[in-house]
């Protein structure tokens, strides 16, 4: 199972903020053993230990959008993905994973 950490609206600062998560980040190495990383945004930090279920090389979390103005983190799959994804590339939305991650995100 994968572990999740985070710290929301604490004024820290961000190398302050990015530290203490990437703590949190190092004592759930048993969480997620296959990969994981930390995101520091204004008011939020956000990390990830991961466990690869789906995308096994590029399902990566947290998952930035094309622009990083939105970051996504989540434990859990989206069995209906497949589907999801077949929509959105009809509506011309290219992905960079096959990630059911990235599928949220564009949803989003």
């Amino acid at each position: 199972m994968c572990g999740i950490a985070g710290l929301v609206g604490l004024d820290l600062g961000a190398e302050q903020a990015r530290a203490l998560v990437e703590g949190m980040c190092r004592r759930m190495m048993h969480r997620g053993p296959d990969g994981g990383g930390v995101t520091a945004h204004p008011d939020a930090t956000l990390g990830m230990k991961r466990l690869a279920i789906v995308d096994l090389e590029h399902g990566e979390q947290p998952m930035l959008s094309a622009d990083g103005s939105i970051a996504l983190v989540y434990n859990g799959e989206v069995y209906n993905a497949p589907r999801l994804r077949a929509d959105l590339e009809r509506r011309g939305v290219q992905f960079r994973t096959r990630s059911d991650t990235e599928v949220v995100l564009r949803l989003y």
